[in-house]
């Protein structure tokens, strides 16, 4: 599994111009991953929750292989760096102008600055995962945002912008990394 997720986040990591013309129908997107995930979850106890609050298509400017990309990155972290048991939640919305937001929030304890440094890992992997979501989201015109949730844990938010969004004019956000906030 461990291999997968790598060569997902690998893939992505190579990629060096979003398509200007890069959209899916999100919806459909996270709903396989986290049933992929699912499997896994149940093998390790780990409660799922999956809200999508979606009346219809809900298209944000990435690719879908890129959003999967994303999302088994930020699952991954899950599994790789929190203990069997510890639940977690994804949920999709559509995002205020268009596109989507993205969260997975776990019960995990949390993530201190150290673990949120770009290529640094205490789980064995790559240690790009967050970043390889930061372009993803940057491509569409979005961002990542990382905090503690209101119960501990991390959560992680990946706005996603519209088809037409795209990447800002003035070239891409700022992207240091911090324990709570913008990436």
């Amino acid at each position: 599994m461990e291999r997968a997720v790598t060569g997902l986040i690998s893939e992505a990591r190579h990629r060096r111009v979003a398509r200007a013309d890069a959209a899916c129908e999100a919806t459909t997107s996270v709903r396989e991953r986290v049933a992929f995930w699912t499997v896994l979850a149940e093998d390790t106890g780990r409660a799922v929750t999956l809200d999508v609050a979606a009346t219809g298509p809900l298209l944000v400017g990435v690719a879908a292989d890129e959003l999967a990309a994303a999302l088994d990155a930020l699952l991954g972290n899950v599994f790789a760096h929190t203990p069997d048991g510890t639940g977690f939640a994804v949920t999709l919305v559509p995002r205020a102008g268009g596109g989507a937001v993205l969260t997975v929030a776990d019960d995990g304890p949390g993530m201190s600055a150290d673990q949120v440094r770009r290529g640094a890992s205490r789980g064995g992997s790559t240690g790009l995962g967050l970043d390889i979501a930061r372009r993803v989201a940057q491509s569409s015109g979005g961002r990542l945002d990382l905090a503690t949730g209101p119960t501990g844990g991390a959560r992680v938010t990946l706005e996603l912008g519209s088809p037409a969004s795209g990447p800002p004019a003035s070239g891409p956000p700022a992207s240091g990394p911090s324990p709570e906030g913008r990436l």
